[in-house]
């Protein structure tokens, strides 16, 4: 790994880091938290920074794989910690502060590892996400942990484009919120519905697909995609509706709208509690 250059950003980001000086990266291999990982490895040294992925049923199996080729990769110390969300019946319930439930889940199962090594837990959180309906951001602060990226003052722009100077190759990588975003509010999480997802989006990828979701409605899937994709999906449209339909889904629709991260949170009132709506198009999703 070679050292990174200097600008404002990445400066404070580097001296927030030392003013930590061993922390345990929440490691999903998103873009942000690949940066911070890279960053804080480049910055403090392997042996004071633990890249902890936390490996559950609403990780995708592509992202599982990514977190272990990039850590091989760039040298990072990695570890898998197995999380319980699925545990918590606030959590299976999917109300609107579902994401607190699985940050906490999180936090609770780094907690130690961070406490063995007198570390701070540092998340990928960015300015930008500051705006957005993201609960979770609340149960890791209660739990101590720390937002090096938004101390630093860096958006979501700003770390893609200092990750590609950097050669990172996670610059532009799509962002993946996790599976169980894909099922509006008020479905229940469970295993099957997780993995039913799972299944869907990999078909879809292994056809080309970059930019997706699916979002889950019963026997009905919605699927996604980057707007330039809808007309390549209609011209293979045969082989979308077979992936999906194998994936355990009885119905096949495309979103003609395109791909659009966190539309479904339309349907929570201002304090996040879910709002009754008519239709398929209920329920909120990040």
């Amino acid at each position: 790994m070679g050292g990174v250059d200097t600008d404002p950003g990445l400066d404070r980001l580097q001296g927030e880091l030392r003013r930590l000086g061993s922390v345990v990266v929440a490691f999903s291999g998103g873009a942000d938290s690949a940066f911070l990982a890279y960053v804080a490895t480049d910055t403090l040294g392997a042996d004071r920074v633990l890249c902890a992925t936390a490996v559950s049923p609403s990780l995708a199996p592509e992202e599982l794989a990514d977190c272990r080729a990039l850590a091989a990769q760039w040298g990072l110390s990695h570890v898998e910690v197995p999380t319980a969300e699925l545990e918590v019946p606030a959590y299976v319930e999917n109300a609107g502060d579902r994401c607190y439930h699985c940050k906490a889940s999180l936090l609770d199962a780094v907690g130690p590892l961070a406490e063995a090594r007198s570390a701070t837990v540092v998340l990928g959180v960015n300015l930008d996400d500051l705006g957005e309906h993201r609960p979770g951001q609340t149960a890791a602060a209660e739990r101590g942990a720390s937002f090096p990226l938004v101390t630093a003052a860096m958006t979501k722009a700003e770390i893609r484009a200092r990750s590609r100077e950097l050669g990172l190759r996670t610059w532009d990588k799509p962002a993946a919120a996790c599976l169980a975003s894909r099922l509006p509010y008020g479905t229940p999480v469970t295993l099957g519905t997780l993995s039913t997802v799972a299944r869907a989006e990999s078909a879809l990828r292994r056809l080309g697909f970059g930019q997706l979701r699916v979002r889950h409605y019963g026997e009905l899937a919605r699927i996604e995609l980057d707007e330039a994709d809808l007309e390549r999906a209609l011209e293979r449209r045969a082989e979308v509706v077979s992936v999906v339909r194998s994936a355990g889904y009885s119905y096949v629709t495309l979103d003609l709208e395109g791909f659009r991260s966190g539309n479904l949170n339309d349907a929570l009132g201002p304090a996040g509690t879910t709002v009754p709506a008519a239709g398929a198009r209920s329920g909120g999703i990040r």
